[in-house]
């Protein structure tokens, strides 16, 4: 299959290297072409804009940062909707609101692309090894046609409805993990007094019933920060977290509900980014409430 992928952040960049892995044709374009240079050694054909990307491709990935982003990639000039669309399938994975994928399907689709959009749960390392949560929304012929190279890349995919479900999906379900980064933090600092050992600490909040699983996955990480030992390599920073709760904030909003918790971390992330830690991984969050709590209690 020819596969082409837009967007080698982090993530982009893992999820190619999967795609390769499977004796696909993979053709690449980023923004920034640096990035493409470790694809490039490994197989991957480089092109110069996103119109070429469609061209070269059967199915284009795109995975960006934000909505503009989006738009700009799909829309801009020499986007990817300015290439030859008709038989492409499109596979929009970014974390954006339902309605940034309505736009762009009309557009595929009247040009005679199919598009899916696909937001995926996980991080890099459940990217390189094929064991991602796949969202998607969509028509299900377009998701058959697809399903061979998904299930290559992840451990599940749920077909959740039209276009714009897989992205409501992905919202509702960062707003609790990212919400979790905070409690986290707040339930710590109520240990702070108890002196206890940083990993003896954490293995006892494994127990806890109100842990989730990628917190649960994150605990190791977050003993050996309290320890003073920084979260490498880092697989979603504070900053991309501000961004999707941004979204999720966004999305409420037009449908006219509230999320009160949701608004309050994202005020809570943004302090954090304020302090100059926006590029620090997510994990950190946890760690900078509990050493607030520890300095107060130590003073």
């Amino acid at each position: 299959m020819r596969v082409g992928m837009a967007g080698i952040g982090r993530m982009g960049a893992a999820i190619a290297e999967r795609v390769l892995g499977h004796g696909h044709e993979v053709t690449v374009w980023n923004r920034s072409p640096g990035k493409t240079e470790s694809l490039q050694s490994m197989g991957a054909r480089v092109v110069d804009t996103p119109a070429a990307l469609t061209a070269a491709s059967d199915v284009v990935m795109t995975l960006l940062t934000h909505r503009a982003a989006v738009e700009a990639v799909y829309a801009g000039p020499d986007g990817l909707l300015h290439g030859p669309l008709e038989g492409r399938i499109f596979l929009e994975m970014s974390t954006v609101r339902p309605d940034t994928h309505l736009a762009l399907a009309a557009r595929a689709r009247a040009g005679g692309a199919a598009y899916l959009d696909c937001p995926v749960g996980g991080t890099v390392t459940p990217a390189r090894e094929g064991r991602l949560l796949a969202l998607v929304g969509g028509a299900p012929a377009d998701l058959e046609r697809v399903r061979p190279l998904l299930v290559q890349l992840t451990r599940r995919i749920e077909h959740l409805g039209d276009v714009g479900a897989g992205a409501r999906m992905k919202l509702a379900m960062n707003l609790m993990m990212q919400v979790c980064w905070q409690s986290f933090g707040e339930a710590m600092a109520l240990c702070a007094p108890l002196g206890l050992d940083a990993h003896r600490l954490v293995d006892v909040f494994s127990y806890a019933s109100g842990a989730p699983p990628g917190l649960a996955h994150r605990l190791g990480s977050i003993a050996d920060a309290l320890e003073g030992t920084d979260i490498t390599p880092v697989n979603f920073n504070v900053d991309s977290v501000r961004k999707d709760m941004s979204t999720m904030v966004e999305e409420a909003r037009a449908m006219g509900i509230e999320i009160p918790l949701a608004q309050r971390a994202l005020e809570l992330f943004d302090a954090a980014s304020a302090e100059g830690r926006g590029d620090e991984d997510c994990a950190m969050l946890p760690v900078r409430w509990m050493q607030r709590a520890q300095g107060i209690t130590q003073s």
